[in-house]
């Protein structure tokens, strides 16, 4: 008996499978019918060379390389702006721990420097002809080994009028540092050189025979602070740089 009661359900069973599957059939014919007929009012609607110039538009993007932005040019003395015409531009850095050593540059050229082999402990000078811009003589002085106060301070008053002198500091430029240098280095405008210690950082611009503008960057000094040392036993090194007009023609 069960089996007879479950033979008689199965027709409307598969009669209502066959009605999903026409609901399914239409709704899929009328899907089909509204994108045909969309696509075609879209079509008149939108001219065919807009559609054209579209495309081509979208492809050009895709193909065009990107834009990169031009490399930095680089300064004299790798200043981050350029100097004015008719003026000379310096950078005077000095040295920092073992390993970075003091330069001194003028107008792209490296006066003193590990480059140029000519960098040493102690105080390092250039002297350049302002009228010229060529170097005269460039020397450092030891002042940790050797006499050599009375040296420099003779070099310095060895520079003619005219003269720009730089001077920077490696390592250590105060312990055999005398009261005759000092006398020399502060009468050309130094504040600082009386207060130069043990491995302190020290930068100096100064002119023998004019006068340099008001506005020109000419010294710095970092003191050594075993709290605050950037290397170990030394202060950072720092540095000044600027453009020092030419003397009018």
């Amino acid at each position: 008996m069960a089996r007879a009661g479950w033979r008689a359900r199965t027709p409307a069973g598969g009669e209502e499978r066959r009605r999903l599957g026409t609901l399914k059939a239409a709704f899929f014919f009328f899907a089909s019918i509204s994108a045909w007929y969309s696509g075609y009012l879209l079509a008149e609607l939108i001219p065919e060379v807009s559609l054209t110039r579209a495309v081509y538009g979208f492809r050009n993007i895709a193909e065009k390389p990107l834009l990169k932005a031009p490399t930095p040019k680089r300064q004299k003395c790798d200043h981050w702006t350029p100097c004015p015409l008719n003026t000379y531009a310096y950078r005077l850095l000095s040295g920092g721990g073992r390993d970075k050593y003091a330069k001194i540059c003028f107008e792209d050229e490296l006066l003193i420097g590990e480059k140029t082999g000519n960098v040493g402990r102690g105080i390092n000078i250039a002297i350049v002809n302002y009228l010229t811009g060529k170097v005269r003589a460039t020397q450092y002085f030891n002042m940790v080994e050797g006499d050599n106060s009375g040296l420099m301070a003779t070099f310095i008053q060895s520079a003619p009028p005219k003269s720009l002198l730089f001077m920077v500091t490696q390592d250590d430029g105060a312990s055999g540092l005398k009261e005759d240098a000092k006398k020399v280095i502060e009468a050309l405008g130094s504040k600082q050189i009386r207060n130069i210690k043990f491995r302190s950082s020290w930068v100096f611009l100064t002119a023998k025979g004019f006068e340099l503008p008001a506005d020109i960057q000419r010294e710095n000094i970092n003191h050594s602070d075993n709290a605050r040392n950037r290397y170990s036993g030394w202060p950072a090194e720092i540095q000044i740089e600027g453009c020092i007009p030419k003397m009018p023609s």
